[in-house]
């Protein structure tokens, strides 16, 4: 048993490691236009479901009730489809460290959104950590600065921000469906439509890219974010869930704005300030709020 959570926690960890690090990657390879968002976006569907596919055929078929697929649609296009597209369009305007910052609040707008969708009830801890958590990315957004001249911070972190809710209404969707299902059979199944669902807003970016150009280092981004962040995270967090309480794996959500930070200011593409520090001090304390739960050990 004890090993079975090491490999959980392991697994975990992994997860925010590979997202951590994707933020930078997935930058790079656009800031010096070797694909353009929308491109890349198909790029890493396109692989990441060929990859869950042939995975799956080492797996029993597990029978899909016909109702659910509609579903399975409507998540697709806020699991993948919008929160994909959203996420890469942000990134190309803001940096690393102010996307994993604002990727930090999906906490909180899943709490809104249950409370509205699920009729959750919301105490008065939970109204600050919200309060602290937008704060938090209000001062981010508006006085966050870039090393880039090609970045318009504010607008990216919005449109950072929009993917968060994409996501966070995605979790609410499919709140019942994981339950029903294998995490690997709804995965397959969430990328094959996720990937119909693309096909018309990237197709044009993704014939624009020129393979040949690519450099060794972008051609290892390119797939370490097809590999890595796409499908290793995907086969890794059903795993970890199996044997963690749901908010253990939340909690280690808050790694990525550290990894991303150090990893991007390594690289080069990102630098940290006051205003950042203030901003994740505030959404981690909001964060923090949202989630606490004292009658439960995490």
């Amino acid at each position: 048993m004890g090993n079975s959570r090491a490999f959980a926690l392991a697994a975990v960890f992994t997860v925010q490691l590979l997202y951590g690090l994707n933020f930078t990657f997935a930058k790079i390879v656009m800031e010096q236009h070797y694909m353009k968002p929308f491109g890349f976006v198909l790029v890493r569907v396109l692989g990441a479901t060929i990859l869950l596919w042939l995975f799956g055929l080492f797996f029993k078929s597990e029978k899909i009730d016909k109702k659910d697929y509609i579903k399975f649609f409507y998540a697709a296009i806020f699991g993948v489809a919008l929160n994909m597209m959203l996420f890469f369009k942000g990134l190309q305007f803001t940096t690393p460290i102010h996307a994993s910052v604002i990727v930090t609040i999906t906490p909180i707008i899943i709490l809104i959104l249950s409370a509205f969708f699920l009729k959750e009830r919301i105490t008065s801890l939970k109204i600050v950590g919200v309060a602290l958590g937008f704060c938090g990315a209000i001062v981010l957004t508006i006085y966050g600065k870039s090393t880039s001249a090609a970045d318009n911070v504010p607008f990216g972190n919005f449109i950072v921000f929009l993917n968060t809710v994409s996501y966070s209404i995605y979790i609410i969707l499919i709140k019942q469906l994981t339950k029903k299902y294998h995490p690997f059979t709804f995965i397959k199944w969430l990328f094959l439509f996720g990937l119909c669902l693309i096909i018309p807003f990237s197709y044009q970016e993704f014939i624009e890219i020129k393979w040949h150009t690519f450099t060794p280092y972008i051609s290892f981004s390119v797939v370490f974010v097809v590999v890595g962040a796409t499908f290793g995270t995907y086969i890794l967090n059903p795993l970890a869930l199996r044997k963690l309480r749901a908010s253990t794996v939340g909690t280690f959500i808050y790694l990525q704005p550290v990894i991303a930070g150090i990893f991007a200011i390594l690289m080069g593409a990102d630098v940290v300030n006051a205003v950042k520090l203030i901003a994740m001090a505030l959404i981690f304390s909001g964060v923090y709020l949202v989630t606490y739960k004292p009658q439960q050990s995490v």
